[in-house]
């Protein structure tokens, strides 16, 4: 079946971001000069676009036209149940944490209804950003219960959280509730993250459970959109 003119467009303008030759965070030629390039119309030329941005190959950006995203998506195992650490021993690019908050407080109503607290109930809160190649990605807001986590240190939250709580508090961690959605950029995102010109994030909101079913976190992991990939497996029972 002959192929439609927008479709060999997008073909070509994906095989040129995949090689390299319109390098990540580089802009496209304008729908203009691509209608000139290929003779044909801005609107074939606007479908060929729209195709590579619903593929993750480019962003398009209000007054700067379309940005090619970075293909070096970092992949985190957004279905299991994994700390930062473990992910980032795992990297060849190098990694740290950056502890922007860390206090015992009465959580507001919001977050005691997520983790089920009482009136008179505390929580450790923490907000952490995490840098990959000198890039600060991502950024994690933590609430953990302080009749699990009494006391909770900056050492321990730039090192890691689970490890201390399994091999120094003895907790079980068991499992997790997820929920992933993008929302616009919150001011603390555009404080302590490296967002570029995007202005929204991907969010990734835990509910993390002991083996005993007790609900000993809630965190909201917020990542900048080009960096962040879902990869899961899945199999269809017969």
């Amino acid at each position: 079946m002959k192929q439609t003119k927008y479709a060999q467009i997008y073909q070509e303008l994906s095989a040129k971001i995949q090689d390299g030759t319109y390098k990540p965070n580089s802009k496209l030629p304008s729908e203009h000069e691509l209608s000139e390039v290929y003779g044909t119309s801005r609107e074939t030329i606007r479908k060929a676009l729209n195709l590579l941005s619903q593929n993750g190959l480019i962003q398009k950006i209000k007054a700067r036209g379309s940005v090619v995203i970075d293909l070096n998506r970092y992949e985190f195992p957004v279905s299991g149940l994994v700390s930062f650490k473990e992910v980032s021993q795992q990297m060849s690019q190098t990694a740290r944490t950056i502890v922007h908050y860390l206090e015992k407080e009465k959580p507001t109503d919001w977050v005691r209804e997520q983790l089920g607290l009482r009136a008179d109930d505390e929580v450790w809160h923490v907000i952490r950003a995490r840098e990959i190649d000198g890039e600060r990605i991502i950024l994690d807001r933590d609430y953990f219960p302080v009749q699990y986590v009494s006391e909770l240190t900056k050492e321990t939250c730039e090192n890691s959280i689970y490890d201390y709580l399994e091999n120094d508090l003895g907790l079980s961690i068991s499992y997790a509730k997820k929920e992933i959605v993008v929302e616009e950029a919150h001011e603390d995102d555009m404080r302590f993250l490296d967002l570029k010109d995007y202005d929204h994030v991907v969010v990734v909101r835990n509910y993390v459970y002991l083996s005993d079913t007790s609900l000993v976190e809630y965190t909201e992991s917020r990542h900048r959109l080009d960096k962040f990939r879902f990869v899961d497996f899945a199999r269809r029972e017969k």
